[in-house]
């Protein structure tokens, strides 16, 4: 199980299979958590970069409580990855409003499907994705509890001096996909109000592994002798074993109207001292470019924090393994996260 003590932390990774063994393992409290939770769970849109992990988890924390859940894991394309471990995969075009409707009852639901690279261009279709979609599972899902991922995008652009935004702060979401985002949570809020369907806003700000992620970029640069433009000069992020972890725990806080959390990691960091602590790992110099502007996406997870304790894995110990990841040519999954960018453009 996750500990939050650094000594059970492991010194590095030699494989895929181990990374996501040590990432899907459940805390204590969360397998403490589902020996009351009542109902089976679902994962809608699981075969994005942090749906498996979230389905595994949720699997392992339902087994080593002793109880009696089926995990169901969902998306439009096959899940091959998740057959034979547990789970019951399922493919769906959530666009498809009947296919929706025929998918198995499940009292708790983890949403993750939307769409954000690509928007700029496709704009109609990332509406599509960000606002059909979440109309037909919440219609579906009704007397459910929801867990549903949303982005700290849809916050503005904040200075650095303010410590992030927190979940009372008014919305002001910038470009089509954070507008559209906004949008998916609406959806869900009118649910959650009228309906009485029991929603919990995840509004998340930024997972990170070892093979995509804020730092896995600036590492990527960094090696490569590229310059790293510190411009929007500050993040936050979290260990997605430590953000599915929190998610999974969270249908505690699902309520009608909805709830928001904030998920993140307690540090703003510098991205100024992160490329320079790669460059340390790497034994060369970090190419800096640009100044600060001191703003940036960035989110307060006191609340989130507060409820479920610090994240087991600090950032600073995952710097340290993605250095000797790349350094041993693991494999990355190619995706830029472009975090950098403050016009909402993706």
């Amino acid at each position: 199980m996750r500990e939050n003590n650094l000594k059970t932390l492991p010194e590095k990774f030699e494989s895929v299979s181990k990374l996501e063994d040590f990432m899907s393992r459940p805390s204590e409290s969360l397998v403490e958590y589902y020996r009351r939770l009542q109902g089976d769970i679902m994962i809608i849109g699981a075969g994005g970069k942090i749906g498996p992990t979230m389905a595994l988890m949720a699997r392992r924390a339902t087994d080593e409580a002793g109880v009696k859940k089926k995990i169901y894991a969902v998306d439009l394309s096959p899940l091959t990855g998740l057959e034979g471990k547990g789970i019951t995969t399922l493919q769906c075009d959530l666009l498809d409003r009947k296919a929706v409707g025929q998918l198995p009852h499940a009292e708790n639901i983890v949403f993750m499907a939307g769409r954000k690279f690509g928007s700029s261009g496709n704009e109609w279709l990332t509406w599509a994705i960000n606002v059909m979609v979440p109309h037909n599972v919440a219609e579906m899902c009704q007397d459910s509890r929801i867990a549903v991922f949303s982005t700290g995008c849809v916050y503005p652009v904040v200075d650095v001096y303010t410590g992030g935004s927190v979940e009372t702060d008014a919305p002001c979401p910038i470009g089509e996909y954070a507008m559209s985002s906004l949008g998916r949570e609406r959806v869900f809020d009118y649910y959650a109000a009228e309906k009485g369907t029991r929603v919990v806003q995840i509004r998340l700000n930024y997972a990170l592994e070892l093979r995509y992620g804020v730092l896995l970029d600036i590492a990527t640069k960094v090696h490569n002798d590229e310059p790293v433009d510190v411009t929007t000069g500050f993040m936050n992020g979290i260990w997605q074993g430590d953000c599915c972890d929190q998610v999974l725990r969270s249908f505690a806080y699902a309520a009608s109207p909805s709830a928001i959390l904030n998920i993140t990691g307690p540090e703003l960091v510098s991205v100024r001292w992160i490329a320079g602590r790669f460059g340390e790992l790497f034994g060369k110099a970090a190419r800096i470019v640009g100044q600060e502007n001191g703003r940036a996406y960035l989110s307060n997870a006191s609340k989130a924090n507060s409820l479920f304790g610090n994240p087991s894995v600090p950032i600073g110990k995952v710097i340290e393994w993605i250095a000797d990841w790349i350094r041993r040519g693991g494999d990355t999954l190619g995706k830029p996260t472009h975090f950098e960018t403050q016009d909402g453009k993706y």
